[in-house]
């Protein structure tokens, strides 16, 4: 079992031996780059000193993400405007804490602003630029950021031919967009009967902005995964970056389940834990509430457990099809996923334990524990 270090931010993780361009352009930056398993609450994340971006910022590398995704936390100061910047790659953008506005343009069009708070999503487009601002007059503002930026570094190993604060005409490409309807309500998307399969299930909303996925209700009944919870993908217009989010009720746990590297988990709402590990290897118990982060290790089983008084969401943003791993398929599930019927014992009797520690008692009817077919009642959203 890994304990997290110090006051619980950080958990440590194996020495690694291969490093990518991605790993050399960090450390070049001279930023902070915290790694390991989880980070319990990246609010109280120690930032350095981006210059170039015009902020303080840190990379958060953790076991599963190496060469694949990137993820880092960018903070804005109160009042503050960054310095325009241009990706040539799709980056998601979730609000862990503060409020402000996004511009978004290409040089010589039209550009479009909206205003986020704690808890929104939305997505970058490549090849524009963007500009963020802090409306509060006296906090600052944290950004979670997700790209695949690892994987461009490893075709064509150049930082600069993805990343740009020249205001120019220079290299724009043809790609035109409609930022208005980009940016407008999410819509529910029209799937095949092969993506409901992919998707297990899953309601699926298209948009570049969703304002609170807190309070996000466009859930559906998601009985594979146990607990009566329910589930919704959201997928951006034109990008690979998909991302999906699971809510449970109080005092319940989901099936342990694996799949590939690469993911990021957020909190948005809940209190609990999760535990990883690697078949026939200790387990890693990660803490966490609003502002925690999790990358469950490619192929380790991983279980989420909800220990407060009010439901719990998870949000995971996935890495690219390529690295999504067997667990999302539904013919996979005797493979990927543990019932609980076949589950350890002390899985069960850690929750128990944990919840009474609370003054509180498990909500998990006794038939889920024998009857392998047992269907939950809706959860209230």
């Amino acid at each position: 079992m890994t304990i997290p270090t110090g006051n619980g931010a950080i958990s440590s993780a194996p020495p690694r031996r291969l490093r990518f361009t991605h790993d050399r352009w960090m450390d070049a930056l001279g930023l902070p780059i915290y790694s390991g398993y989880y980070i319990e609450d990246m609010r109280g994340l120690q930032l350095g000193r981006w210059e170039e971006r015009g902020c303080d910022a840190a990379f958060i590398q953790l076991e599963g993400q190496q060469g694949i995704t990137e993820t880092r936390v960018s903070e804005i100061p109160p009042r503050a405007v960054l310095p325009p910047v241009r990706l040539m790659f799709d980056e998601v953008v979730y609000v862990v804490q503060g409020r402000g506005a996004t511009t978004v343009w290409r040089s010589g069009s039209e550009r479009k602003s909206f205003e986020w708070t704690e808890n929104s999503m939305f997505l970058l487009p490549r090849h524009h630029f963007h500009q963020f601002n802090n409306t509060h007059g006296s906090r600052p503002a944290r950004l979670l950021h997700y790209n695949y930026f690892p994987l461009l570094l490893s075709a064509s190993p150049d930082p600069e031919a993805f990343i740009s604060t020249n205001r120019g005409e220079a290299g724009e490409p043809l790609r035109q967009l409609d930022l208005q309807a980009m940016y407008a309500e999410p819509a529910l998307k029209t799937t095949s009967s092969e993506e409901v399969t992919w998707k297990r299930g899953h309601s699926v909303w298209l948009g570049s902005f969703f304002p609170d996925m807190s309070a996000w209700d466009k859930l559906t009944l998601n009985q594979g995964r146990g607990a009566g919870g329910r589930s919704v993908a959201m997928e951006f217009p034109g990008s690979e970056i998909g991302s999906h989010m699971s809510m449970f009720p109080s005092r319940t746990y989901k099936k342990a389940h694996r799949h590939g590297p690469g993911r990021a988990i957020v909190i948005p709402t809940g209190e609990g834990y999760s535990v990883m590990w690697e078949e026939a290897k200790d387990k890693v118990v990660a803490p966490w509430k609003p502002g925690s982060l999790i990358t469950p290790p490619n192929r380790w089983f991983h279980q989420h457990f909800n220990v407060g008084e009010k439901p719990a969401r998870y949000l995971a943003f996935h890495p690219p099809l390529q690295f999504d791993g067997h667990a999302e398929k539904i013919e996979d599930r005797a493979r990927d996923q543990i019932e609980y019927v076949d589950e350890e014992p002390a899985v069960r009797e850690r929750f128990e334990a944990e919840l009474a520690r609370r003054g509180l008692t498990s909500l998990i009817p006794p038939s889920a524990y024998t009857q392998r077919d047992f269907e939950w009642t809706p959860a209230a959203v």
